[in-house]
């Protein structure tokens, strides 16, 4: 069975943490909106979206298609697609441990998308741009240190070793991590430019990830799109702040 991904075109987004589990298992998916065609492309996704007979309508992208299946939020994708790609403990009680650390980078990435929108989504950033250089020194200072501090934490005193987020596998929140921490680099390089030091486990794994041989290829091919200033993660040098 083919997957079907379906998120915005032109950004990597939250969707990307889908992408990531998709493309180091090597599964079949169709990312619906980068295609062309019958039942393809945005108008595609908002066909689901704004259908008066669809059952069960998600309320917003990204979602997954798996036959009939329609599954929306990405911790609720990844729950689900865990076991299925071979990204999730055999330990079905450690499978909701890492459905924990999937949601929190949930509340990280929300946080993140609010330092260049920290006032309404329906706002340019241009029109709110004093408000996101407040918030965005106040999550350089306070939350990057809380969040990559608990990550950091959490692999240290993993009982199977500091390689590996949960037990001693790749699972899909290792994944996730990886694209945090590429999203940030991108987005506050500042801000980041000691990361290394001060987090030398999770930049491990974020080495480690990258070397992956499937992930290694994505990441060199057109799949992968470029980091941008319509997704998540957007490099406005005004918002950045060293704080080595």
């Amino acid at each position: 069975m083919t997957y079907e991904l379906y998120y915005w075109d032109g950004i990597q987004g939250r969707g990307e943490f889908v992408r990531l589990a998709l493309e180091e298992a090597g599964a079949d998916y169709i990312d619906i909106t980068r295609q062309s065609g019958h039942g393809r492309g945005t108008g595609a996704m908002f066909a689901i979206l704004q259908s008066d007979s669809e059952a069960h309508i998600p309320f917003a992208p990204p979602f997954l298609r798996d036959g009939d299946l329609i599954i929306p939020h990405v911790a609720n994708i990844l729950l689900y697609l865990g076991p299925k790609l071979g990204l999730a403990p055999g330990d079905e009680r450690l499978r909701y441990v890492i459905n924990g650390l999937q949601l929190t980078i949930t509340d990280f990435v929300a946080e993140v998308h609010d330092t260049h929108h920290p006032i309404a989504t329906s706002l340019y950033y241009e029109d709110q741009k004093e408000e996101a250089k407040a918030r965005s020194a106040d999550f350089i200072k306070e939350r990057i240190p809380k969040f990559l501090g608990y990550f950091e934490r959490v692999l240290r005193q993993n009982p199977d070793g500091s390689k590996h987020i949960t037990g001693d596998t790749l699972t899909y929140v290792d994944l996730s991590l990886f694209q945090i921490v590429e999203g940030l680099l991108y987005a506050f390089p500042k801000a980041m430019s000691n990361y290394r030091n001060k987090y030398p486990l999770l930049a491990a794994l974020h080495d480690s990830v990258a070397q992956r041989p499937n992930i290694a290829s994505y990441l060199r091919s057109d799949r992968r799109l470029p980091f941008n200033t319509d997704g998540i993660f957007r490099h406005y040098p005004e918002l950045d702040i060293d704080m080595s």
